[in-house]
């Protein structure tokens, strides 16, 4: 049995730079309990009784040494650690992140399809029930993080509860244009946006899907600041013949290079790509057969997406503080996940 802690240290691996869930649930949880959080600082390491590392992205590095910290994440490989119920269900410390003024959370957990190139079949399992949208809603913004929300009926019914809110939505993972029937159109009619409206076209055969969806989506009334679609980028010829047919939709394309959970570099073939059809200026005025050519761009190259996996920032790992419960226990306990 631990002592209780009296402070914690927080470090995102990807950079701080997009809110992390997992980071903000655990340090809601601690303050709850009356302990000191911060965010990491290599000079205070010794002045920490606890420190909790999350990372998204297997590419992004994480500097802190090797004993005494708690990682979790899909970033890290084979990572099993899993928020413990009471953690995963507080509302996030949305302070930890300065300038932040929209609410995350899951309505939904898992999905019913199993793309193989996404980490979410084998990470969280079958599409469920997670959350009801008053449990993390603290801004009229609400960014959802669901990888399938239309393919539960506990999605649909929170879909409804969100227009009655008026709130104000970004299904940031997007919408699978499978899914999308009238009646689904005419309730997404009925929410309000503050992002754009996200589908994804992650290969050709998703074409008459993506292409049926809008309209019913446009018919139904639907008004979001724009029609964005994320386009999973392998083979070059396959992605532009997806990006020409979205422009054709008048649908905003996002070029997402594939990246595998080993972090393996993308070609410079599909970073080039990426970001001829990212930069709105450059797409709109260069063919791509003119971009191909052109090897001697100038200037820094802004940040991509960096690829089609999944965000997530869950952690797990025993932890047992005197008088508290856990923040974090392994898969293979029998923890509930998230």
């Amino acid at each position: 049995m631990m002592k209780m802690p009296k402070i914690i240290a927080l470090h995102d691996a990807d950079g701080w730079k997009h809110p992390n869930l997992a980071l903000m649930k655990l340090s809601a949880w601690h303050k709850a309990w009356g302990i000191t959080v911060e965010r990491y600082a290599a000079l205070r390491h010794i002045a920490y009784d606890r420190i909790y590392a999350a990372k998204v992205f297997s590419w992004s590095k994480d500097d802190l040494p090797e004993e005494g910290v708690i990682r979790g994440g899909t970033g890290y490989e084979n990572n099993q650690l899993w928020l413990s119920d009471g953690v995963e269900h507080i509302c996030p410390d949305y302070d930890l992140y300065p300038g932040v003024d929209y609410s995350m959370g899951f309505l939904t957990r898992g999905c019913i399809r199993s793309c193989p190139w996404c980490v979410v079949p084998e990470k969280e399992g079958e599409i469920r029930a997670h959350a009801d949208i008053e449990e993390f809603a603290r801004h009229r913004n609400v960014m959802l993080l669901d990888n399938n929300v239309l393919a539960h009926i506990h999605g649909i019914t929170q879909i409804e509860k969100m227009a009655r809110l008026d709130l104000k939505v970004d299904f940031n993972q997007g919408l699978d244009a499978r899914l999308i029937d009238k009646p689904i159109a005419e309730r997404l009619a009925r929410l309000r946006w503050f992002k754009a409206l996200r589908l994804a076209c992650d290969h050709k055969g998703q074409m008459p899907e993506v292409e049926r969806a809008v309209k019913l989506l446009r018919a139904a009334g639907v008004k979001p600041q724009r029609y964005s679609c994320y386009v999973l980028v392998k083979d070059i010829d396959d992605a532009l013949e997806r990006v020409e047919f979205l422009r054709g939709l008048n649908v905003t394309p996002f070029a997402q290079p594939y990246r595998d959970t080993q972090g393996t570099p993308i070609t410079e073939e599909q970073r080039r790509f990426a970001r001829w059809v990212n930069l709105p200026m450059l797409f709109k005025s260069v063919a791509w057969e003119n971009e191909a050519r052109n090897t001697g761009i100038k200037g820094k190259r802004p940040p991509l997406l960096p690829s089609v996996v999944k965000r997530k920032g869950d952690m797990q790992q025993h932890l047992f503080f005197e008088g508290i419960p856990m923040a974090v226990s392994n898969a293979s306990s029998g923890s509930p996940r998230p």
